[in-house]
């Protein structure tokens, strides 16, 4: 699908969303009856009306799939070496992704606060992965100081987002397991924080909903 969508780089943007949308359903579809994975989703009364952008746990692929399809083209925030990914990184750049060299520090910083501003007075819901990569279900790693540029520059809420579909899809491989991914979107973190105090506040959030959806999974 990837492939014969490409024409439709020449139509209305629009149509890339639908087709793309469109992937991403039978994606997720084809996950759930050929690997027998239910898809629970929680908290959707935390996500607010007005502008917000969303801090996501990242476990596996699948988290980017579902956000494709469960927002009306997202905004989202991946490394630059996927953009040259064939295929892949063709459509993120369709797409208008926004793309993070990780090696050029404070140039890269001040280029994705640049975009994501764009992308959020388009009405683009914006996704981060605040730990920068796919994290392995009981594994710990450190969030990225780039949540809290985005949360001081966008002057937003931020809803942080909780799951455990690293139990039924890898990090690495084909081992695909049968069961339940449960997402739950939390309560949104106002603007005003601290950056110390709303990057404590945004990993307790997500780190402890996770743990217990991760052991309610398992």
């Amino acid at each position: 699908m990837g492939i014969a969508g490409v024409p439709l780089f020449l139509m209305p943007h629009r149509w890339s969303v639908v087709w793309i949308r469109t992937w991403c359903k039978l994606a997720l579809g084809a996950f759930s009856h050929i690997i027998g994975v239910r898809t629970v989703i929680k908290g959707e009364e935390n996500i607010p009306d007005g502008p917000f952008f969303v801090a996501l746990k990242h476990q596996a692929m699948w988290e980017t799939i579902f956000t494709s399809r469960y927002f009306d083209n997202p905004a989202i925030i991946l490394k630059q070496e996927l953009m040259w990914l064939p295929v892949f990184g063709w459509w993120a750049w369709r797409l208008r992704m926004i793309s993070v060299d990780r090696g050029a520090h404070a140039a890269a910083l001040r280029k994705m606060l640049k975009d994501a501003k764009a992308e959020c007075e388009r009405g683009r819901t914006l996704v981060i992965f605040p730990q920068g990569t796919r994290t392995p279900p009981g594994v710990k790693k450190p969030y990225k100081s780039g949540v809290a540029a985005i949360y001081g520059a966008l002057d937003v809420p931020v809803v942080p987002v909780a799951l455990n579909s690293g139990l039924c899809w890898p990090r690495r491989g084909y081992a695909y397991r049968p069961g339940t991914i449960t997402i739950e979107f939390l309560p949104p973190i106002a603007p005003g924080l601290s950056r110390k105090d709303f990057m404590a506040e945004l990993e307790t959030r997500i780190e402890t909903a996770t743990d217990r959806l991760v052991a309610q999974g398992s």
